[in-house]
């Protein structure tokens, strides 16, 4: 989920900012050394690979924040989010690679970094590498499970996401139902939100509002991942030096990154990504093959799919896409599937034949229409009304979408069929698919696949 901070940091470097500017924020960044001493390390492809790492780090915020934002008890020592970023050798592509904290693993014979003891290789879940060796240690145990060569590795806390978060104006998401948490305190109804810091830690944060659990929650991160990269690339922040400073010093204020990473690099990084943008990132979840896959000693783990993951790692080594290309007017994914959808269209208006239009745009998109529209009984609608029974809302959002700009209304008592009732604006249909619902494996998808829309 941090991993948007260290994206914010290489599109904004992009900016061409002075050197001087960058050169004296990167005092900033402390430095690890998780590389030191590694041996038998896997061959290095073409391109780079982060591996970047969200840690608990709540000890750093205020009493109230803590108490404000559901962060109370101990702070783990953990990590409870682990991503490989690959940035491909022409810097044009971002592949962003979530794997489970709770992911079965089998550490390399290692120091224990607190108690000084000797461990031979052992099980674990990924998330307690940190806790045992450390940063390197944890970049060992991802090199051997993927057989990926790790370049650089980052660090990132609460404190640096909430900051980065702010410091840009928020960061809108979408959701088309209520979202409520106890455990992280989020409670967002349906419909579009800006989300600032702290509301925003909630929303990646949150494991408890369905039974995707923690890999609900990846999918919500990486929504939230190309949301803010296209509040950063869209919002003239790339264009103010004293705004970047401002960014760049709420990302790299609690930062940990390996000594290699360094302003050069930024800023090559940066100048090379110019044209940057949400189209350009694809994001996916390491596919598991079994849950609750249960360790003496470890208990619950997943454990991932052999053969469909190696797929995902051979593309990151081979620098390759996770995804076919789609073109940039590819279907916005809804929640539920149009062919599901039944829809009598109305035509709202005197415009003969519009009832017909609409129907044939919803029924080439997919949606299961009568394909026998009629006259409305109000013939001067100006804004296009999906009308719906509260039981089918779901749905009803699914239909909006394809209509862009239309308005929902709720009608209780109407039934499993969806009304459309044509106005004067209509124009088209928009494209719209469903979003793949797969168990822990929820496909690949663009930047610009999982934003708001229309």
């Amino acid at each position: 989920m941090r991993a948007v901070t260290t994206l914010s940091v290489v599109v904004l470097a992009s900016a061409g900012i002075g050197h001087t500017v960058v050169t004296s924020l990167d005092a900033e960044i402390d430095r690890v050394d998780p590389f030191r001493d590694m041996k038998n390390r896997p061959e290095a492809g073409d391109g780079m690979n982060v591996l970047l790492v969200g840690t608990d780090g709540r000890e750093k915020l205020s009493e109230e924040q803590r108490r404000a934002y559901r962060l109370g008890g101990a702070p783990c020592h953990c990590t409870d989010t682990i991503m490989i970023v690959h940035i491909s050798e022409d810097r044009e592509r971002a592949s962003v690679v979530s794997l489970p904290r709770d992911s079965y693993a089998m550490t390399p014979p290692h120091t224990d970094r607190v108690s000084g003891e000797e461990h031979k290789g052992h099980p674990v879940k990924l998330n307690a590498a940190y806790a045992e060796g450390g940063p390197q240690l944890t970049v060992r145990t991802v090199e051997k499970m993927t057989r990926v060569k790790i370049d650089h590795y980052l660090e990132v806390d609460f404190t640096s996401f909430m900051k980065t978060v702010d410091v840009v104006g928020g960061v809108e998401v979408c959701t088309d139902r209520h979202l409520k948490d106890s455990h992280s305190g989020l409670d967002l109804p349906a419909g579009r939100h800006t989300l600032k810091g702290g509301q925003a830690l909630q929303y990646v944060r949150a494991r408890h509002v369905d039974g995707a659990s923690d890999l609900g929650r990846m999918q919500r991160q990486q929504r939230f991942m190309a949301a803010l990269v296209d509040r950063v690339t869209s919002s003239g922040i790339l264009l103010n030096p004293m705004k970047f400073r401002d960014v760049t010093l709420a990302v790299l204020g609690s930062v940990r990154a390996d000594k290699g990473f360094g302003t050069d690099e930024l800023l090559d990084l940066g100048r090379a990504m110019r044209n940057f943008s949400p189209s350009s990132s694809e994001f996916t979840t390491v596919p598991i093959g079994r849950m609750g896959y249960a360790v003496k000693g470890v208990g619950s783990t997943l454990k991932w799919d052999p053969e469909k993951s190696e797929r995902i790692f051979e593309a990151l080594r081979r620098d390759q896409p996770l995804s076919v290309h789609r073109p940039r007017d590819a279907a916005l994914r809804v929640p539920v599937d149009p062919k599901q959808i039944r829809v009598q269209v109305e035509n709202g208006t005197a415009t003969a034949g519009l009832g017909r239009r609409v129907d044939a745009a919803l029924a080439a998109t997919g949606f299961a229409t009568t394909k026998a529209p009629v006259n409305a009984a109000q013939r001067d609608v100006k804004r296009t009304v999906v009308a719906y029974d509260p039981r089918w809302d779901r749905s009803a959002k699914s239909l909006a979408a394809a209509l862009p700009g239309s308005q929902l209304r709720a009608v209780k008592g109407q039934g499993a069929t969806l009304k459309v009732i044509a106005g004067a604006d209509f124009v088209k249909a928009r494209k719209v698919r469903a979003e793949d619902p797969g168990r822990g494996e929820f496909g690949v998808v663009r930047g610009d696949e999982v934003g708001c829309g229309s």
